[in-house]
């Protein structure tokens, strides 16, 4: 007999090996219908699968996270066998599945084109709809390499022939398409429904730009079709809200070919930068930071002893100067360091936290540079708690509830915790790494927060929580960290001295809220489409007249208002172009500027302004005292 445990607790005996599909039958109509994979304990497995041993077992539908890998594994395949069906000289490479979807690599003699792609999908919903079983079967390798040299795919073959000799490899069969894989894969293609191609792109094979360049085509695939509309929607809506876009029409920034993956900041990009710069600095300088600066450039012995230099080597920037090797700074930790060693340290000075608007740099592929998101040089937010281990928890509770009220401000409420534990390969006795998974864990606790564990996470030194941020369209964007770090004290010999008059290595935690100033820039622009809060605007207020005769009460007005709040200048531009005002306020409104002020003679009379909000919103005229208390209160409100 063969028992099954189900999810429930309850338990269903079998006379002799059953499979998952026979299982989800026995339950019931609907769930066989349904049933797309098993999973017996951590493993998913075909519906074909044989359950020989007493087990427990969930079956997988649509509706579980399993079941939409499982569906979008399979679509790739699908995409590969309909390519093979219209393209039959093309060959097949790999086809993973990706966030949000899959792609699946080819070698072909000419370019995809719109027109291919647009044929491909629908030859797949052709085959979608033959609902044909997906078959697996295993193989000895070196009879698989056969079996893919014989169909002319050497890039299969040549996958195959990497995998030990001794080692059997499965197929899976669709129709007249077979493909590798380990699986699982859904039971029939009539499971595939809700799909969509995206984008053609270049890939090298096995990503080695020394070998030849394949073509990438990208899918998107889901449980339902409200989930894929729902999908392609976010994906309208984040084009729109796509910051290198937007970063050219408010005339923010540029990135320019004479220095790939760096930013080049118009005046109002960097009013911008300096506004989050400055509010972030009043964060360090509120909460117990003393700031710091390091230099750009450090000698290679000082890698070396950090580590950096033999697994880093490759993102390091170098130079040499009177034969010495140095590196342009990757990160800014080793300095702090060093600043921490000049002079004794007691215990009476810990926690001691630093903090460095550090300029970092790293040398990313060309390919993986996106805006200013992802870039070669960059401004981080970077800090260093030099403690005892004692002090972990405390300081982690005090940085979460810091780093949430950062977040509030720039105008992010969903934040998620994860916190990343020991990996298999790992410095440091079972205790110290219990002793700071556990301190890791009770300050979040302490701010309240839930989280999830990434077992086998960590650094090879220590455990870490990483903060993620949802933006306005539900996506996720993981930017504060902090992280416990024995190991760099060790390798730099820092020092302090305790309570008994010995001499101790401190803990230090590295930390960040935003991380990246300017991919922190780039999410703000995205989450709010280019229309940041009033405190962030790089141009708060603009100033129009109606004709020449309210020039100089225009010009008036915007000198008032540059002075009129005790602890900032508003920033205010005017405009007195000989335009129509209508043209005039459109085009104001068009750069996002969150409140126009309109001058005609009415308004000069009585000493007012009409006041229009951003989002189109007349909100009449009023004396500009008024106006300054309505812009004050947004602005301490950071809305």
């Amino acid at each position: 007999m063969v028992h099954i445990t189900l999810p429930d607790g309850s338990q269903r005996a079998f006379p002799g090996p059953v499979t998952v599909a026979e299982v989800a039958a026995s339950i019931g109509a609907g769930l066989a219908k349904a049933a797309l994979a098993g999973k017996i304990g951590d493993k998913v497995v075909d519906t074909s699968h044989r359950i020989e041993q007493d087990s427990p077992l969930s079956i997988v539908t649509a509706k579980d996270a399993d079941g939409l890998e499982v569906i979008r594994h399979s679509t790739a395949h699908l995409l590969a066998y309909a390519v093979k069906e219209l393209f039959p000289d093309a060959q097949v490479t790999i086809g993973p599945v990706i966030e949000h979807g899959f792609y699946y690599d080819f070698s072909y003699k000419r370019p995809f084109t719109p027109e291919d792609l647009a044929a491909i999908e629908k030859r797949m919903a052709e085959l979608a709809a033959k609902d044909e079983p997906v078959v697996r079967r295993v193989l000895p390798r070196d009879e698989a390499v056969a079996y893919f040299k014989g169909l002319g795919e050497h890039y299969k073959a040549e996958i195959i022939a990497s995998i030990p000799s001794n080692e059997d490899v499965s197929l899976y069969r669709e129709g007249g398409f077979e493909d590798l894989c380990r699986g699982p894969h859904v039971p029939s293609t009539g499971k595939l429904k809700h799909f969509k191609l995206m984008k053609v792109a270049g890939a090298y094979w096995r990503g080695d730009h020394r070998n030849e360049m394949l073509q990438r085509i990208y899918g998107t695939a889901w449980a339902s079709k409200e989930d894929l509309q729902s999908y392609l929607t976010m994906l309208e809506e984040a084009e729109k809200r796509d910051h290198r876009k937007l970063g050219r029409e408010l005339d923010l920034f540029h990135i320019d070919e004479h220095s790939p993956g760096t930013v080049f900041w118009h005046p109002k990009g960097w009013t911008l930068w300096q506004e989050v710069e400055q509010y972030m600095r009043r964060v360090y300088r509120d909460n117990g930071y003393q700031e710091v600066k390091g230099p750009q450039i450090l000698d290679k012995t000082l890698w070396e002893k950090t580590g950096h230099w033999d697994k880093y080597r490759d993102n390091m920037f170098t130079t040499e100067s009177e034969k010495r090797d140095y590196a342009l700074k990757p990160m800014n930790c080793p300095g702090h360091i060093l600043i921490f060693k000049q002079g004794i340290k007691s215990y009476r000075d810990l926690p001691l936290r630093y903090g460095e608007f550090g300029q970092c740099h790293r040398n990313e592929p060309t390919g993986g540079l996106h805006g200013i998101m992802r870039v070669r040089g960059f401004t981080q937010d970077d800090g260093h708690i030099f403690c005892t281990e004692d002090q972990i928890q405390s300081e982690v509770k005090a940085f979460t509830t810091l780093l949430q009220k950062v977040y509030r401000d720039f105008g992010f409420t969903d934040i998620i915790y994860k916190l990343s534990t020991r990996p298999e390969k790992r410095i440091g006795t079972e205790e110290s790494w219990d002793r700071a998974e556990n301190a890791l864990a009770e300050g979040l606790r302490a701010s309240g927060c839930e989280f999830t564990y990434l077992p086998g996470e960590g650094a090879f030194y220590g455990p870490k929580i990483e903060y993620t941020l949802k933006d306005a369209l539900g996506r996720e964007w993981q930017c504060g960290t902090i992280q416990v770090d024995p190991n760099l004290p060790e390798r730099l010999e820092a020092e302090f001295v305790g309570e008994d008059g010995q001499r101790h290595r401190p803990v230090v935690l590295h930390r960040a809220i935003v991380g990246s100033l300017e991919r922190f820039i780039g999410i703000l622009i995205e989450q709010h489409a280019g229309a940041l809060p009033v405190w962030l605007s790089p141009v708060q207020v603009s100033v129009l007249n109606i004709t020449d005769a309210q020039g100089d009460y225009c010009r008036e007005i915007a000198a008032r208002l540059q002075k009129a709040l005790p602890n900032q200048d508003l920033r205010v531009v005017t405009d007195l172009r000989n335009e129509k005002i209508t043209y005039k306020i459109r085009e104001h409104a068009l750069k996002k500027t969150p409140y126009i002020l309109v001058a005609g003679d009415k308004e000069k009379a009585a000493g007012a302004v009409a006041v229009r909000a951003r989002g189109n919103k007349d909100l009449g005229v009023m004396p500009v005292e008024a106006f300054v208390e309505l812009i004050a209160k947004d602005i301490a409100a950071k809305s």
